[in-house]
């Protein structure tokens, strides 16, 4: 935008779209978040390389909260595994570090193989149409098929940082988690604010790519795959250590996480 002497505008961009109106304003918007999506997939990897834990404290240096805390971290994790902030952080980290698990539990495979292929059947059940469900159930076995044909730690990366194929994993995560909360949805209604049903907050919150995930995601999806998780959360609280809390209270996490606010990382201690 330019200033009244033709010069390039020294407002901020949030500024500048603030001074528009109608569709100028909306157009501006879009293409703003174009911008900042395409500068965060040109600038992050879907899931990066297994990094010390130590880069927290490079990206924290100036602030001593922070700091502390990944003091705390250090003396229980050694690397992280970071994932793109686009929006779908939690079930692509989840993802990805519940396979990585399933490269070495052969047990826990099977089991997992077992609720993988039934499991498009049950989400027909609850009413997900069947043309929709039919090329992400096939992508998501054809990845779990894998580790158990090619149990490859490269492999398993290779997949996860294909875009289209990472997506539809994330998108199947997604449905797995919207059809246990219709499931029960009994249960989980009193979790939901803004009066809306459980049906609405899974097509609005749930099911659409690119929307944040909350406590309400990790317990859904963790009772229905009855997998344990473990968040660490690395925040502002008081006291200079860092929080966990497992999904399901009193589970063995099969993953852990690191939570900064927004934002989904893989832990490894």
């Amino acid at each position: 935008m330019a200033n009244k002497e033709g010069n390039p505008s020294s407002l901020p961009v949030d500024q500048e779209i603030e001074q528009l109106t109608g569709m100028a304003r909306d157009e501006a918007i879009l293409a703003h978040q174009d911008k900042l999506e395409k500068e965060i997939k040109e600038s992050t990897q879907l899931i990066s390389e297994k990094l010390p834990l130590s880069v927290l404290t490079d990206e924290f240096k100036s602030d001593p909260v922070y700091c502390q805390k990944v003091e705390d971290l250090l003396t229980k994790h050694r690397f992280i595994r970071k994932t793109r902030g686009d929006g779908n952080c939690f079930f692509r980290a989840f993802g990805f570090a519940y396979f990585e698990t399933l490269l070495t539990d052969k047990e826990e495979l099977h089991r997992f193989i077992g609720i993988a292929k039934k499991s498009k059947d049950e989400l027909i059940s609850l009413g997900f149409p069947a043309f929709t469900l039919e090329d992400f159930h096939d992508t998501f076995m054809e990845a779990v098929q894998s580790i158990q044909d090619k149990p490859s730690l490269e492999n398993l990366i290779e997949t996860y940082c294909d875009q289209g194929i990472s997506d539809y994993l994330v998108v199947y995560f997604r449905l797995l988690t919207s059809g246990e909360l219709k499931k029960r949805a009994d249960f989980y209604k009193d979790f939901i604010e803004a009066g809306r049903t459980v049906k609405e907050f899974c097509s609005q919150e749930v099911e659409p790519m690119s929307k944040e995930s909350d406590h309400i995601h990790i317990i859904a999806l963790t009772n229905a795959l009855e997998v344990g998780i473990r968040v660490a959360y690395l925040d502002r609280g008081e006291g200079g250590k860092v929080n966990c809390h497992d999904f399901p209270d009193g589970c063995t996490p099969q993953v852990m996480l690191l939570y900064r606010p927004g934002h989904y990382d893989i832990l490894y201690s």
